[in-house]
């Protein structure tokens, strides 16, 4: 072995300072020298990342502790069967007029809505014939959550659906299942909440959009712990927020909530160190955010009313 040092600037090996190091960890992103290379399933690994991941793979847990699933898609694909669901009866009962669309959908305060679709007043205001449908801040708090799975339009399920294939088993797989569905819905609460504050009081809204700006956030949060090229996953985030400003009726709210709750969820279920004390800072985390929801949602209700 030649006992000449690297030239200045060159990047070297974590583990061998003395020798150049051209290729990187695909897990960690430290460079490695060919002594350190192991080969994987994309790329190579360090030593490291590689008994981590032996370790993982021998406790039946994910590198976040999670329980690893035998199948990441199934939950995925039972949310997306859900999501489907619900479209196809309100479809099938009226689309825009369909009684459980109108119990689903996320609507701030209470609204009374006659025989035609558009004819409405406040709830002060009801007339002979016209039928009351509640709000969240007459009790409605189910629609938090319901309108989440709640699509009316094709292209609106489609494209929500889509991305939740693309991404739901990945960050399953990365998560856990239960982790997964904490971020899922967590997100989803998030983006609701944003709604309820911000949106205009007898506007409804629907979709999973706030759920799936929160896999995105997540996904931001995972490559920056993992320190992981974040080119693509920016555009992507830049590009969904630029088509939430830019096109009218799309419910910014909805996205931004979402958004800032799935990157708090990912932040306290990734940030906290291996060890016994990973998962009860994970369940404190995860409940804090929960709490804050749930008084921002009361303190909004309180207002309203």
């Amino acid at each position: 072995m030649s006992d000449s040092h690297p030239t200045a600037g060159v990047p070297t090996c974590y583990r061998h300072p003395d020798r150049e190091a051209y290729i990187r960890c695909q897990r960690c992103d430290r460079p490695i020298c060919p002594d350190c290379m192991n080969s994987a399933a994309v790329g190579f690994q360090c030593p490291e990342c590689v008994r981590e991941g032996r370790k993982a793979t021998r406790s039946g847990r994910t590198a976040y502790g999670g329980l690893r699933p035998t199948d990441a898609s199934v939950t995925t694909m039972v949310l997306i069967g859900l999501n489907a669901l619900v479209w196809l009866v309100i479809n099938l009962t009226g689309r825009n007029s369909s009684t459980l669309l109108r119990w689903f959908e996320l609507r701030p305060r209470s609204l009374c809505l006659g025989p035609h679709v558009g004819d409405y007043a406040d709830a002060l205001s009801c007339q002979a014939g016209a039928t009351l449908y509640p709000g969240v801040d007459d009790g409605a708090y189910w629609q938090l959550i319901t309108s989440g799975f709640t699509h009316v339009e094709v292209w609106h399920i489609a494209s929500n659906m889509l991305f939740l294939y693309l991404v739901g088993p990945q960050l399953d797989a990365v998560l856990g299942r239960v982790r997964f569905l904490a971020l899922y819905f967590l997100s989803l609460l998030a983006g609701s909440t944003l709604v309820y504050w911000a949106a205009p009081d007898y506007q409804s809204t629907v979709g999973a959009s706030g759920a799936i700006f929160g896999l995105m956030g997540a996904l931001l949060v995972i490559c920056i712990k993992r320190h992981l090229d974040l080119r693509q996953v920016l555009i992507l985030i830049v590009a969904n927020f630029a088509i939430t400003f830019a096109i009218s009726g799309i419910s910014w709210q909805g996205h931004l909530g979402g958004f800032l709750g799935g990157a708090a969820v990912a932040a306290a279920l990734v940030w906290p160190p291996a060890g016994r004390r990973r998962a009860p800072l994970q369940t404190a985390g995860l409940g804090a955010i929960g709490v804050v929801l749930v008084v921002l949602i009361l303190v909004r209700s309180a207002a309203l009313g």
